[in-house]
């Protein structure tokens, strides 16, 4: 009988623990709980070979191109992350679109304007007839409302929830070039481990909103009317078109333009007169300040890691989405005979602790070398952005997976745990690195904060079958972190011959 009380006595305590600690969870009205970290298994990880790749498509729009890679390559499925690239041209609009996994974006070079379509929030960006500067009627220079627009610029790194949809328009000179890399294994993809790119506007190719199909390898095509390359569409396609008319309240020649099915200008369209719209712009003064302000953060003391998630949500709708991973004041690891990396991750931008996601960029000088390592937490999908080098990768059987050059344009992925070495040529290499941790860690191989150094000589000593004295080398003849300069090979020589 008293085991039985004390049995109902622990069950009510249990009971009651647990709706005190369902209570403690945060508002989802402001945003779900934290993604469960644990990514999707996956058997493709057994890997014996990896190639440093190409696109393997190439798709035509009005105003700019997109390349792809094979997201059924072993090494994306083993990473779970899918690649690819816009160059968007002048006065060019990439269509708003969203996908079934959060992404990272990566400006490799220009200038331009981005929105993010962030669920139930205001359209605190507001104009006036004033400002209307382009207007032609009176009807254009009635008032505009919208959410947020950023201005993102070369070296910005820009996250996007699962399911956020986005549009990016190119008001520089230039070509804005931008990387994706979306993250199918993410736990907040709940469809299935296959890319699914949603366009809520215009006519885009069937090699965008899938590439499961029967696309060769290698293929290239341009942009193609939908009779010649099967069934597509926008998310407005499939919709009657008189339900269309009725939810915007609008007259049926509006509502079938929504669809879309005359449109055959692909996913990049161009704007003939340009862009309007309602963005914030700094006086002279004010970008002086904010350069000044920048410099001066090299020199705080305690700053670094102050961003970090503490258990109070950041309001949903004021969400920064935004990093510029360029910027020299914010180097992790800086060698003036070598290079420097660079780090944005959770500390840097909150949000990204929602999407288990961060990005490194890595410069590394002429002939200059990042230290053998791994990624302890993470896989590494590398877009080499200039220059060129010699990249090694090592599995856990200690065969060599990976032994090249690698060149501006391609992609690479290490898994996690596979050790990695990088070697810039005599022009230098410069890449930045998608990771599927929102802190990832690595741990080096060699250098003055290697797992080597860590260890007591007499370890290493035994473990490699050396002297005392040649287990010191090891451990310090590189006093160098992360990135190593080039060795003289004079010296090298010298030091062989003494020995």
């Amino acid at each position: 009988m008293a085991y039985s009380s004390l049995l109902s006595l622990s069950l009510c305590f249990l009971l009651l623990f647990h709706g005190c600690f369902a209570q403690m969870e945060p508002d989802p009205r402001v945003w779900p709980s934290p993604y469960d970290p644990e990514r999707y298994q996956r058997d493709e990880c057994q890997l014996d070979r990896i190639s440093a790749l190409e696109p393997c498509r190439r798709v035509q729009s009005e105003a700019g191109v997109t390349d792809i890679w094979d997201e059924n390559d072993n090494q994306f499925q083993c990473a779970g992350v899918v690649v690819a690239r816009h160059t968007i041209e002048e006065r060019g609009l990439l269509l708003p679109q969203y996908a079934n996994g959060p992404r990272l974006v990566y400006v490799v070079q220009g200038i331009g304007l981005h929105g993010a379509l962030l669920p139930g929030c205001p359209e605190t960006y507001q104009s006036s007839q004033s400002q209307s500067q382009f207007s032609q009627s009176r009807r254009e220079s009635q008032r505009d409302q919208h959410q947020k627009v950023r201005q993102i610029r070369e070296g910005d790194v820009v996250a996007l929830p699962a399911g956020v949809p986005h549009w990016v328009y190119n008001n520089g000179r230039s070509p804005l070039v931008l990387v994706v890399a979306v993250d199918t294994g993410n736990r907040a993809n709940q469809v299935d481990q296959n890319v699914r790119l949603f366009f809520v506007a215009g006519n885009p190719q069937e090699e965008l909103q899938s590439q499961r199909g029967e696309y060769g390898r290698g293929e290239r095509s341009r942009s193609r009317r939908p009779s010649e390359q099967g069934s597509s569409g926008n998310v407005f396609s499939g919709l009657d078109e008189g339900l269309l008319a009725e939810s915007f309240n609008v007259n049926m020649d509006l509502a079938r333009k929504l669809r879309g099915k005359e449109d055959y200008r692909g996913i990049i369209v161009r704007v003939q007169r340009g862009l309007e719209v309602v963005t914030p712009q700094r006086s002279p003064e004010e970008e002086r300040e904010v350069r000044e302000e920048e410099r001066q953060q090299e020199f705080e003391t305690g700053s670094r890691g102050s961003g970090r998630y503490n258990g109070v949500e950041e309001t949903f709708c004021a969400l920064s989405l935004q990093h510029n991973i360029n910027d020299l004041s914010q180097v992790d690891v800086f060698n003036p005979r070598a290079g420097r990396i660079t780090n944005v991750n959770s500390n840097h931008l909150p949000v990204l602790i929602r999407l288990q996601l961060s990005v490194q960029k890595g410069v590394l000088y002429r002939n200059a070398m990042m230290t053998p390592y791994w990624n302890v937490n993470a896989h590494g999908v590398h877009y080499i952005v200039r220059g060129s080098g010699e990249v090694q990768v090592v599995d856990d059987n200690g065969n060599t997976v990976f032994d090249g050059q690698v060149r501006a344009g391609q992609v690479i992925t290490v898994p996690q745990n596979f050790a990695v070495v990088k070697k810039a040529s005599a022009a230098g290499m410069e890449w930045v690195t998608f990771k599927t941790n929102d802190n990832a860690r690595i741990n080096q191989l060699a250098g003055k904060m290697s797992a080597i150094r860590s260890m007591p000589v007499d370890v290493v000593a035994n473990s490699y079958q050396v002297s005392r004295e040649e287990a010191r080398r090891l451990k310090e003849n590189r006093q160098e972190v992360t990135v190593l300069s080039p060795r003289s090979r004079s010296r090298y020589n010298i030091t062989e011959r003494s020995e």
